[in-house]
């Protein structure tokens, strides 16, 4: 799955200059990602709540207000339909249940019970719901879903970087950007074996 929260930042200011806002600078797209974060939700019904969607009030910094309507449910439904941002790869509904299957026949249950989400795009209203959705779907009948969403989850990278760093197994494993600049990638296999 290769798209992240700059993406879908980068389709939401596309959408809202469409609809006839100007969102050029820098600081302008921080305007969006603010939008994104407050405004934007994950529907489990999308193309039905397209046509049904509220418009919502954003007031900008200089007193300005926008509204947003079709685009607060269109920027995130990039994660499922991966072609509403000219990508060509299947969505990360498809790509969770890909991986799934590729594992072992005795495993799928487990991993199908134990989906756990995490990262800033997995802080959208809705996403752990339509996630469940989407599997359940592509699930084995017999084969319940669940997907944890822990309150934290927009950190849990970092958590999960900065506790593996700790434990001295991982620190075995690190190496300078000299040490790497000397011997390149091979450093990584020796190194991470």
């Amino acid at each position: 799955m290769d798209i992240g929260g700059q993406d879908l930042t980068d389709f939401l200011m596309k959408l809202l200059i469409e609809k006839g806002y100007s969102f050029t600078t820098s600081a302008e797209r921080e305007i969006v990602r603010d939008i994104k974060e407050k405004l934007c939700l994950i529907s489990s019904q999308y193309d039905e709540e397209m046509k049904t969607i509220k418009e919502s009030s954003y007031e900008l910094p200089d007193g300005n207000v926008i509204t947003v309507g079709n685009e607060k449910l269109g920027c995130p439904e990039a994660m499922f339909r991966p072609s509403l941002i000219g990508r060509e790869q299947i969505g990360l509904d498809q790509a969770i249940a890909n991986c799934i299957r590729n594992c072992d026949i005795n495993l799928r249950k487990d991993l199908y019970c134990n989906i756990v989400i995490g990262g800033g795009n997995s802080m959208f209203s809705g996403f752990d719901q339509r996630l469940t959705k989407e599997l359940t779907l592509t699930a084995p009948n017999e084969l319940p879903v669940k997907v944890c969403a822990k309150e934290n989850r927009k950190y849990s990278a970092f958590i999960g970087g900065s506790i593996l760093s700790s434990l001295t197994p991982f620190q075995e494993m690190w190496f300078s950007k000299e040490q790497y600049d000397e011997h390149g990638p091979t450093l990584v296999h020796k190194k991470c074996n």
